[in-house]
């Protein structure tokens, strides 16, 4: 009898190891999000109804554009830590009556589907089965002070790796018995009721997303280069600029919208949607990069439905243009040119925002202002002009 499988998607970290504002499941690998990686993985083994992502609220947006075009069950809000967070999950899932459940962190987007197979064939025998590889270094035991108290032997030590496999009503009752408590891994509940928890074998390709330069080596694990190609002189990649220009007129009101960022004002930029000027430009290069028109052509001033909408809307279009292709936006400068009002104290907030939009790290964008010197509109203080260039990297066929 064929067993009924969910999985749950632990995704709501800040990530803060990772040293980036952008949570790390959100960063891109090749054209996808670490988690969009991870979840497309898994639904190739479960009904999308039977897939839970335990997110943070808070990245609402960066979560809504990870898994556009997927049919998803609403995700599932964090707890405070993570064993919280894998109890939501799995409380979510109780209507759907599972037999196993699948548990996996996003950060760990290089999951195979040997991986995967071989955790739920273990779950025939077993109560719990998860991933390991085995440690291959020395292990040292040591004081505080780093003098070595003793060696460690390696034959039995093992690097736990997720997804990590149960039966559904075990799993759900241990993370319920020990609300509260906190424990290293989900195996970990199950090994302090007695049971029998598994080791299979697990895959390099499969270690956590911890820091940036992991980013790097991952991109190996999901499009390896052919061995024929590593040595030759082939160009897998060529890059492409793009420029954008933009002009709003100020209207009555008391503050702008700019790169996304709400900027105190006696005045407001005027347009058919909120009339950020720097998005918009933002929007325009980013389209000029591959070839695809202009803002206008995208989102007529005709069309009512874009009356009041917020533009991070357009960016994201053209970033999903661009990721359509295979692509990846290397960076992002935009300038605003203005006398009033002061950009400056917003900058680092602007660039945050357009570093989420794009889901790039924000070292990656820049924006900075200047002024006309009293010159043409914008020295007269009657609308803000802005301009922006941007580098794209695509896939050569």
């Amino acid at each position: 009898m064929t067993k009924k499988i969910a999985v749950v998607i632990v995704a709501a970290g800040s990530g803060s190891r990772f040293g980036d504002p952008i949570p790390k499941q959100y960063h891109l690998l090749g054209a996808k999000t670490l988690l969009r990686h991870c979840i497309e993985s898994f639904a190739k083994y479960v009904p999308s109804e039977l897939i839970r992502v335990i997110y943070n609220p808070d990245h609402q947006d960066l979560y809504d554009n990870s898994v556009k075009g997927l049919s998803l069950d609403a995700p599932v809000p964090g707890g405070v830590t993570r064993q919280q967070s894998v109890l939501n999950g799995l409380r979510s899932l109780e209507n759907e009556n599972p037999d196993h459940v699948l548990i996996h962190d996003a950060a760990r987007p290089g999951i195979s589907d040997d991986v995967i197979d071989r955790v739920i064939s273990a779950l025939a025998t077993y109560q719990g089965a998860i991933p390991t590889l085995p440690v291959l270094d020395t292990i040292k035991q040591t004081e505080s002070t780093g003098i070595i108290r003793r060696t460690i032997p390696r034959e039995q030590l093992h690097r736990a790796q997720t997804p990590q496999g149960f039966h559904f009503k075990t799993i759900l009752d241990a993370h319920q018995r020990f609300e509260g408590h906190e424990f290293t891994d989900d195996a970990a509940l199950l090994e302090q009721l007695g049971l029998d928890v598994v080791c299979v074998e697990g895959a390099g390709s499969n270690d956590k997303i911890t820091r940036p330069d992991d980013i790097e080596r991952a991109r190996d694990w999901i499009n390896p280069v052919p061995a024929s190609e590593k040595d030759s002189d082939m160009t897998h990649e060529e890059f492409r600029a793009g420029t954008g220009f933009d002009v709003h007129r100020f209207a009555p009101g008391d503050h702008c919208i700019l790169c996304g960022v709400k900027v105190p004002h006696s005045a407001r930029l005027e347009g058919h949607s909120d009339a950020d000027v720097g998005l918009h430009t933002l929007t325009d290069a980013l389209l000029g990069s591959i070839g695809a028109g202009d803002i206008g052509q995208h989102f007529p001033p005709s069309d009512m439905k874009w009356k009041g909408a917020a533009s991070d809307q357009f960016v994201l279009h053209a970033v999903n243009l661009i990721r359509e292709r295979g692509g990846r936006i290397v960076n992002a400068d935009i300038t605003l040119i203005c006398e009033r009002p002061k950009i400056g104290p917003h900058t680092q907030a602007m660039r945050e925002k357009v570093a989420e939009i794009l889901g790039i790290e924000v070292d990656r964008v820049n924006v900075k202002a200047t002024t006309t010197e009293r010159l043409g509109f914008t020295g007269r203080e009657e609308g803000i002009a802005a301009q922006a260039a941007v580098s794209v990297a695509l896939p050569v066929k």
